[in-house]
Formats: structure tokens, sequence, C-alpha cells
């Protein structure tokens, strides 16, 4: 879909639709809104009167013009209460506004900038949330797919009379068509079946993105991996034909300071089946997204390449399949790390935080001095959090504190749970160093500590993206699927961190 940004005056346009909003509690719309209400004899006006037209959160009225102005039809969307306003909201406005239209068949339209008036946003917040809903909100994952689809919508113009203002639109319509197009990269390797997203299919895309934007690749083999001692990574992967990959993605945005750096790191299991400790039909059922942290971050620097902040940023993603085949790893097996750390196997279906394990510490190897992982790592940060929001812990409350703000500013709510040193004794071991399990009560928790355990001295923090990775029904910016968060976190703190 193609997003412009142009002066001039909504009720002239040529498009088949165009879209306004109203505020929940307004009887008199005013603005562009009252424009069209006035050119439509006052219709908007009469509906608000009637009770018909209420302005709430995620109304839309569909109203025909019968040529009182020369665009068919306006869709008036309701954006909610003044103070309840967010830049969250008109992404949410946007998506629903470009997917309802598309259900009646439409295909291009005109929309005011949101929120760039009485709703107290900037012009550039205004477009890059427009550009986000409205690609993010007409996502399909139709590859697989035999019949004839219907026509698409395929443009969105956002129209506005304040030349002072159109500069603005522009700069943020165009982030936010980047941020989007890499949440939708991230959607479509998460919702691809795992024999169509292997762990040298991942490692395809990320040579796609490196060449787009002039990224360094590397891509570790298994022989390589078993060099650097990654014993945790290769005895995950040994049950499996797939070969595993180590993916690293490097960008230099501050190449004279090597030091102003932060290392992006996604668990890339391609699929999980639990390994030997096998998990039943319906907790396999989505398991070819259990390399959700693995793509958010092959997609995040695809963004990152794009927008160029003064950072320099490494991706790395342990990806591989975990299989129960006849050479799959057994509990009661022992592993080592690359950092020599050793690992009782309690759990063959604990394999996220095995691979992460040998992740970080290569990245303490190569110099990494802040790391964030991203990982579909328990089942048990829904029942902590529910489907409401993502799982951060980490060993810096500054470094913790920002990557909270960057998710919550872009609507990818984060909240902190608790990293207390007693939580550490529930995973010791009577054989090895540590077990890969620290049993039901706090299982969260633990899975993050044991990431912990392979990071030598860096910032870090863990996010566990488990409960939030797919969605089962469509809403806002979220289509029923994959829905590629954290990837704009992970942009907004790197863009953060290297301004």
């Amino acid at each position: 879909m193609k997003i412009d940004v142009m002066p001039g005056d909504i009720t002239k346009s040529d498009s088949d639709a165009i879209i306004i909003n109203l505020f929940e509690g307004v009887t008199s719309p005013s603005g562009a809104t009252g424009a069209v209400d006035k050119l439509l004899s006052n219709a908007i006006s009469l509906l608000i009167s009637d009770g018909e037209i209420k302005g709430k959160a995620g109304e839309m009225t569909l109203l025909h013009t019968m040529g009182r102005i020369t665009p068919k039809r306006v869709l008036i969307a309701g954006l909610g209460k003044q103070t309840d306003f967010s830049t969250e909201r008109i992404r949410s406005v946007a998506a629903d506004s470009v997917r309802y239209l598309e259900n009646i068949g439409v295909t291009e339209a005109t929309t005011i900038a949101h929120g760039a008036g009485i709703g107290a946003q900037t012009a550039i917040d205004s477009g890059r949330a427009i550009s986000e809903g409205a690609l993010l909100g007409l996502y399909k994952f139709n590859k697989y797919k035999s019949a004839e689809q219907k026509a698409d919508f395929n443009r969105l113009t956002i129209m506005e009379s304040s030349d002072d203002k159109i500069r603005e639109l522009r700069k943020g319509a165009n982030e936010g068509v980047i941020l989007a197009e890499s949440v939708n990269m991230c959607r479509d390797m998460c919702n691809e079946p795992a024999n169509g997203m292997t762990p040298s299919d991942m490692a395809e895309v990320a040579l796609k993105v490196a060449k787009a934007q002039n990224l360094n690749l590397k891509v570790l083999e298994r022989p390589q991996m078993k060099e650097l001692g990654m014993g945790a990574l290769l005895g995950v992967a040994q049950g499996s034909h797939e070969p595993p990959k180590f993916i690293i993605m490097s960008y230099e945005g501050d190449p004279d300071n090597q030091k102003n750096n932060i290392g992006l790191l996604g668990k890339g299991i391609t699929f999980d089946s639990g390994g030997l400790d096998i998990k039943s039909a319906a907790g396999m059922s989505t398991m070819k997204s259990d390399m959700s942290g693995g793509a958010s971050v092959i997609s995040a620097m695809n963004a990152i390449g794009n927008l160029k902040p003064k950072i320099n940023v490494t991706a790395i993603v342990p990806a591989t399949e975990n299989m129960p085949g006849g050479g799959a790893q057994r509990p009661g097996d022992v592993v080592k790390a690359m950092n020599g750390k050793t690992i009782e196997i309690d759990n063959t279906d604990a394999e996220g935080r095995l691979v992460l394990a040998d992740a970080v510490a290569y990245a303490n190897s190569i110099g990494l001095n802040r790391i964030i992982d991203v990982a579909t790592l328990t089942g048990a940060i829904s029942i902590a959090l529910g489907n409401q929001c993502i799982g951060a812990f980490g060993n810096d409350q500054e470094f913790t504190n920002h990557v909270i703000e960057s998710g919550n500013s872009v609507g990818e709510r984060i909240w902190e749970l608790p990293t207390f040193k007693e939580y550490e004794g529930q995973y010791s071991s009577d054989i090895a160093d540590i077990k890969n399990t620290g049993g039901r009560g706090a299982g969260s928790i633990t899975g993050a500590l044991i990431i912990n355990e392979f990071n030598a001295s860096a910032s870090w923090v863990h996010l566990d993206i488990a409960a939030m990775a797919r969605t089962s029904k469509t809403s806002g910016v979220n289509i029923k699927g994959a829905t590629g968060i954290p990837v704009r976190t992970l942009v907004k703190l790197v863009q953060n961190l290297g301004s």
C-alpha cells in the first residue's frame, strides 16, 4: 500500500472515501469534521444529537455524500475521550478505518491528520502513527491460499490544509512506513510454517536484509559453533536433521566510538517440539512461531539500517529446531556453554535459555556492553501478566527503564518483574553448575536469571514475549496470528540511545 501526504482541502478530495474523526462527547464538530458537516447540511451534527454517532473509541459511521461534496463517502471514526487520546489511539483508528473501507470494497481513501489539531499530537507523531496503523492493520498472510483474493486497499493519502505541518507529516509518515514494513516482515517470518522457515531460511532472510541495508552479516555453521564451545546451543540442535545457524548482523552507526554499542539477541527456535520432553499436540500448534525473538531482531535491523541512528548495533540469532530425533539430548545430560559454565538438562523443553546462553556469552566475547534478549521463553509469563504486556527482567535499572519507556512510547507495553538473588537457588544442580529449569514457581523469573548466568558484565534486559508474539483475534493494529512485537520497541530503544 502507498501512503502519501498532500496539502489541500479534504472536502475536495477525489478519493472514493474520506476519513474524518470525532471525540466522544463533542456535540458541535469543528475543524475538518465541522467543515464536512456544514457541507452535508449538518448531517453529522444531527446524527450526534440523535445519538447515532457518539464518538466512542472504535466507532465507525459511514455517510454517503450523494454528490454534495466530491468524495462519495465519509467515514467518521470515533476517537474516544479526549483525555485518553494518544498516538496508540491514532494507530488503532487508522487500522480500523482502512480495514472497514477495504471490507466494503474501497481501495483508496484520504484521511485527515488524526491528533494534529485539538488532539495535541505533533505532526510527526500523527503521520508516523497513521502510516503504522494503516500498514499494520491491513496486513495479510495469504501466501499459501490458492483462491483468488479480492482487491486490496492500496492507497491512503493524508491531507492537511496547513502548509506548516506538511513537511513534518511527511517525515513521520515515511518513518512509519519503514517501521510498519519491518514489523510485517517479522510477522511474515513468524506466520511461515516450520518447513518454510528453517534455520537456513532465517539466515536467508538475514542475508536479504543485510544486502538491502548494507549491513555486515556472518553466519556460523555447526563446526564453527563447536570450535567456539557452544555446547548449549549444539545440545538443543542435535535432535534435528536441519543444520543450526548462528546469525550475526551488524550495523555501524558510530564507527569512531566502538563502545557506543548494543546487542539485540533473539531466540531462533524455528520449531519447538519440546524435544524428548515432548509437548502435547495442542502445545505444538503454534510452535512455528517460537523463533519470534529472532525474527524481531532481524526485522528491527531492517528498520535500523534504514533510519541510521548514531550507535553500533549487533543482532545475534541462535537458530535451530528442537526435535526428538534419535540423537536428541536427554533429561539428565550435561552440556557446557561457550563461557565454560555447565548445565544439567532438567527438561529438554526449556531450550530457549540454552541457545541464548551461548548467544549472550558470544555477545560478551565481542565487547557488547548493552544486551537485550528477546524470547518466547515461558508459558508462565502469560499466567503472571496475561496477554496484555511483555515481561521484562534486568540487571541495570537505568537500562531497564530505557527499554520499558521505549516500549510504552510505541504502544508495546512492558512490565518489569523482580530478579531477586534468592530465586537463583531454584535452579541449582547437584552435578553441574546449574540446571536449565527452576521448577514451577516463578518460572519466568528463573528462566530469565538462567540466561543472565552467561552474561559477564554487560547491562542486560530480557524480554519474555511468549504471551504477546501471537494473538487469536484481530484488533486495532494487531491481526490474528503473529504480531511482530517487539520490533518497534527495539527500534525506538536504539533511536533513543543513538540520539
